[in-house]
Parts: structure tokens; C-alpha cells; sequence
């Protein structure tokens, strides 16, 4: 790559990368923390992150996922 402006254009896009990398490691440490927190407030961990994996999924998903759950269990025997 001889063309100066391409040269500058990735260097520009390496450093954009490896900033929001850092940001992005900056941001898992902070949540990181709060789950100590949570864990040091009595709070079970696993059960918190399950949590936070429901609330992202769309709602109608999550409750036709819950349905058929319901459905296999009662089918094996087990109560919902």
C-alpha cells in the first residue's frame, strides 16, 4: 500500500477498533462489578445473568419458548 491515504485511512480504522476494544474491556470490568456487588448483596449470580438473557429476547418469543416448555414438562410428567 503505497497510496498515503489509504495508509492513513487504516490507520485510522486500527486505532478506532483498538480504542473501542479498550472501551468495550473498560465496559466488562464495570459489569464485572456490578455483579460482585449484586453477589455481595445476597443476590445468586446465575440466576441474575438468566435474568438479564430474558429481558433481552423479545417477549412473544420468550413466551412461546415458556409455553412449550410447559408443554414438554407436563408431557414427562413434571408440573409446571
Amino acid at each position: 500500500m503505497d497510496d498515503p491515504i489509504a495508509g492513513d485511512q487504516l490507520k485510522s480504522i486500527v486505532e478506532r477498533i483498538e480504542r473501542l476494544e479498550e472501551e468495550k474491556k473498560t465496559i466488562a470490568d464495570d459489569i464485572k462489578e456490578v455483579y460482585a456487588e449484586a453477589k455481595g448483596n445476597g443476590y445468586d449470580v446465575k440466576v441474575l445473568r438468566k435474568v438479564i438473557a430474558i429481558r433481552k429476547r423479545d417477549a412473544n418469543e420468550r413466551a412461546e419458548e415458556e409455553a412449550i416448555l410447559d408443554l414438554y414438562l407436563q408431557a414427562v410428567g413434571e408440573s409446571a
